[in-house]
């Protein structure tokens, strides 16, 4: 993505108002949603075109989808656990963009597409998901890459850290805590936007990649230290090991050469 290009995201939260803005500071012309009002004043300050829009109602998007490149970044209402119709509304939107310049999807999907196998998952392994969340986000995957009218870029997440989601509050003060020997998945928010970023500017498309700090350390370990870190009361963990999953990358490394800004302490 060397030349100046536009971009809609599609739900500028947590991820895409920060993935936002660091896409106007490299020259693109960025458009983004969002479904509060009181967001829209911060996001032009920024430099973005702003639009309020949501994925719950059939409004007007004005130009919002006139971009060559479309950055969805919707995910399910996990906490109903209901996947809220999000493969409905996907759908919708799928059929929406076939009368728009759209060429380019990147998808924001979680690595809850897998179960706990007791094993190592990379791209090439089959999603079995087990949560309604994660039927969703699978269901919507697959809605958007059998689509021909664009291509459709696939980023999984992991666990998500960063500013607003401090690891250290997760377990802090709790006890007899299961499975404190099972291996931890995460992500820090500047690798999710530096890997992000990397896909388009490589215009990796087309491919699916998990976005997954290479360090796995125990949950035990891992969270007792950043409740430490942040201050709180330490967890206390059952020394066990049952259903666990590392989530492993082989494309990050192989089709863009990403080095991690944030590891994971061991």
């Amino acid at each position: 993505m060397t030349k100046r290009s536009k971009v809609s995201i599609l739900g500028c939260g947590w991820f895409g108002f920060p993935l936002a803005k660091q896409l106007v500071d490299l020259g693109h012309q960025v458009k983004g949603s969002t479904t509060t009002t009181g967001k829209l004043a911060d996001m032009r300050s920024a430099g973005i075109d702003a639009y309020l829009f949501s994925l719950d109602q059939n409004e007007d998007a004005g130009d919002f989808f006139d971009s060559e490149i479309l950055i969805l970044g919707i995910p399910p209402k996990l906490r109903t656990g209901s996947g809220d119709d999000y493969e409905g509304k996907i759908r919708r939107l799928a059929e929406r963009l076939q009368s728009t310049p759209v060429k380019e999807i990147v998808f924001i999907s979680s690595t809850s597409v897998f179960s706990d196998t007791n094993s190592v998952l990379n791209e090439n392994d089959a999603p079995s998901p087990e949560t309604a969340s994660g039927k969703a986000i699978l269901a919507a995957e697959i809605c958007l890459q059998g689509c021909t009218n664009f291509n459709t870029t696939v980023i999984r997440f992991s666990g998500l850290i960063g500013p607003g989601r401090d690891p250290g509050r997760f377990f802090a003060g709790k006890t007899n805590i299961p499975n404190g020997q099972a291996p931890v998945n995460l992500i820090h928010l500047d690798d999710c936007l530096g890997i992000t970023i990397a896909i388009l500017k490589k215009r990796a498309f087309g491919q699916v990649f998990h976005a997954v700090t290479p360090q796995h350390p125990e949950k035990s370990s891992f969270y007792s230290k950043a409740s430490l870190a942040s201050g709180y009361t330490v967890p206390e963990f059952v020394d066990e090991l049952h259903s666990w999953k590392i989530i492993d990358s082989i494309n990050v490394p192989k089709l863009l050469n990403y080095d991690f800004k944030q590891m994971i302490s061991e």
